[in-house]
C-alpha cells in the first residue's frame, strides 16, 4: 500500500515538473507585440480621419419648382358655316399641315347660293352695259340741246346705279364663294391634331361655331411655373447688394424634371417673368421655352423646373454628412493647430448636387473632417488627417448613428 502511494506521489511531482517547464520556455520566448499595436504601457496612435481642404467656387443657385407643359400654338378648329358633316378627312393623333382637308360639310346648298350670286352678277353686268351704252349716246345729244338736260341726267345717274348694282354683285359673289369655301374645313396651323369631336352625319352650327377637332404643336413647348414672391424679392435684393450675380443673360437655361424623376436631356430657356402678382397665391408666373422634337413632353402634363437665376461668387461645397445640422445651429469639424479637431459654426445655403453650399463660416483651406467620426472617442485630442476620398455617389444627407463619444451628425 505504501508503495502504491509513493508511486502515485511520484507521477504528480513529474506532471507539476512539466508544466513549470512549458510555462518558463514561454516567458522566455519574447515574441513581439502585433504590428500597430500599442506599446505596453504608451497612449495609442492619433486615429485617421478624412478631411477636404476647402476652396471657394462660384456655385450657381438652383431652385427646383412646379410646372405645367402648355403647347406653343393651340388652334380649335371650328365650323364655320352650318351643315351636315358628310366626311372625316384626317386620321386622328397624326400630324397635319396648314391648309390640309379635315372635315367636308354638306356643300349643296352653298353651291346654289354661288350660282345664284353669279347670275345676279351677269345680270348686273348687262345692265351696266345698257346702261352706259345709253348715256354715251345721249351725251352728244345732249351737247347739241337735241334732248333736255333732264333725260341726260337721268341716263347718266342710271349708269351710276348699274355700277354699283354690279359690285354688289361681284361682292354677293365673293360672299357665297366664301362660304362655299367654308364647307370644306381646313387646318388653320400644322400640328398635332387629336380626336375628331364630330362624326359623320351630325349636324354642326355657325352660330355656335361647333369645335370640330383641336390641334397642338408640341415641337417646342412652354412649361409655365409659379415662384414666390417673397424668393423674386430676396433674389433682387441679392442681386442689387452684389451679393449675387445673374447667369445666362437674357436667357436663363431651365432644366425640366420628368414625372419619373429623369431629366429632359434638352434644355430650355427662361422666356420671362409676369409683372404681377397674383393676389389669392402671392405667386409671380414665369414661362420657359422647352424644345420637344421627340414628344416627352405633352400639353397638361405635370412636370418640375430646376433653373439657376443667379450664382454665389464665393461658396464652399461641401459633403452633407460632414454638417452637423440641429436647431442650435449647423457646424463642421476644422482640424486646427497641433491636428486638433474643434467644431465651427456655418451658415448653410442651399443644396447642390447632393452636397451643401456654404456661405459663411469658413476661409480657403481649411481643413474640414468628413469621414471618421466613430474612430474620435476623445472630443479635442489630436488626429491623423488624411485625404478623403468618396466610395461612390454623393453621401447622403445625414450619417449612420456614430459610436458612443463620437459627434452626432445630422
Amino acid at each position: 500500500m505504501i508503495s502504491s502511494y509513493s508511486r502515485t506521489v511520484s507521477r504528480w511531482s513529474a506532471t507539476v515538473l512539466i508544466a513549470l517547464s512549458v510555462i518558463s520556455l514561454a516567458a522566455c520566448s519574447g515574441k513581439d507585440p502585433a504590428p500597430g499595436a500599442a506599446p505596453a504601457g504608451g497612449k495609442p496612435p492619433p486615429p485617421s480621419v478624412g478631411v477636404i481642404s476647402v476652396v471657394p467656387q462660384a456655385v450657381a443657385m438652383s431652385t427646383e419648382l412646379p410646372g405645367r407643359v402648355e403647347a406653343k400654338r393651340v388652334a380649335q378648329v371650328r365650323a364655320r358655316v352650318s351643315g351636315v358633316v358628310l366626311k372625316r378627312q384626317f386620321t386622328e393623333g397624326s400630324e397635319v399641315r396648314t391648309g390640309q382637308a379635315l372635315f367636308l360639310i354638306d356643300p349643296a346648298q352653298y353651291q346654289a347660293v354661288f350660282d345664284s350670286a353669279n347670275a345676279q352678277l351677269a345680270r348686273a353686268e348687262a345692265s351696266l352695259e345698257q346702261a352706259s351704252a345709253t348715256a354715251e349716246r345721249y351725251r352728244p345729244l345732249a351737247e347739241a340741246r337735241a334732248i333736255s338736260q333732264q333725260d341726260y341726267i337721268n341716263a347718266t345717274a342710271a349708269r351710276k346705279a348699274a355700277t354699283a348694282d354690279l359690285a354688289a354683285a361681284r361682292a354677293a359673289v365673293r360672299s357665297a364663294s366664301i362660304n362655299l369655301g367654308y364647307t370644306q374645313v381646313s387646318a388653320p396651323i400644322a400640328g398635332r391634331i387629336g380626336r375628331a369631336l364630330v362624326t359623320e352625319g351630325a349636324l354642326v352650327s355657325a352660330a355656335e361655331a361647333t369645335q370640330l377637332a383641336l390641334i397642338q404643336q408640341t415641337g417646342a413647348v412652354y412649361v409655365n411655373f409659379t415662384q414666390s414672391s417673397l424668393a423674386v424679392l430676396q433674389l433682387r435684393k441679392a442681386l442689387a447688394a452684389k451679393k449675387l450675380r445673374p447667369i445666362g443673360g437674357d436667357a436663363v437655361p431651365v432644366t425640366v424634371v420628368l414625372e419619373d424623376g429623369s431629366e429632359l436631356p434638352r434644355p430650355g430657356k427662361l422666356l420671362f417673368s409676369d409683372l404681377s402678382v397674383d393676389a389669392s397665391t402671392g405667386q409671380v408666373t414665369l414661362r420657359a421655352e422647352v424644345p420637344n422634337p421627340d414628344g416627352l413632353l405633352l400639353p397638361g402634363q405635370y412636370v418640375r423646373v430646376r433653373l439657376s437665376q443667379a450664382e454665389q461668387p464665393a461658396a464652399f461645397l461641401l459633403p452633407q454628412q460632414a454638417v452637423t445640422r440641429s436647431d442650435q445651429g449647423d457646424t463642421v469639424l476644422v482640424v486646427g493647430e497641433g491636428n486638433k479637431p474643434a467644431p465651427r459654426p456655418v451658415t448653410v445655403g442651399f443644396e447642390h448636387d447632393g452636397q451643401w453650399v456654404i456661405t459663411a463660416g469658413l476661409k480657403e483651406g481649411d481643413k474640414v473632417i468628413v469621414d471618421g467620426f466613430q474612430k474620435m472617442f476623445v472630443p479635442g485630442a489630436p488626429v491623423n488627417p488624411v485625404p478623403w476620398k468618396p466610395t461612390g455617389a454623393a453621401a447622403p444627407a445625414g450619417s449612420p448613428a456614430p459610436a458612443s463619444g463620437a459627434p452626432a451628425r445630422s
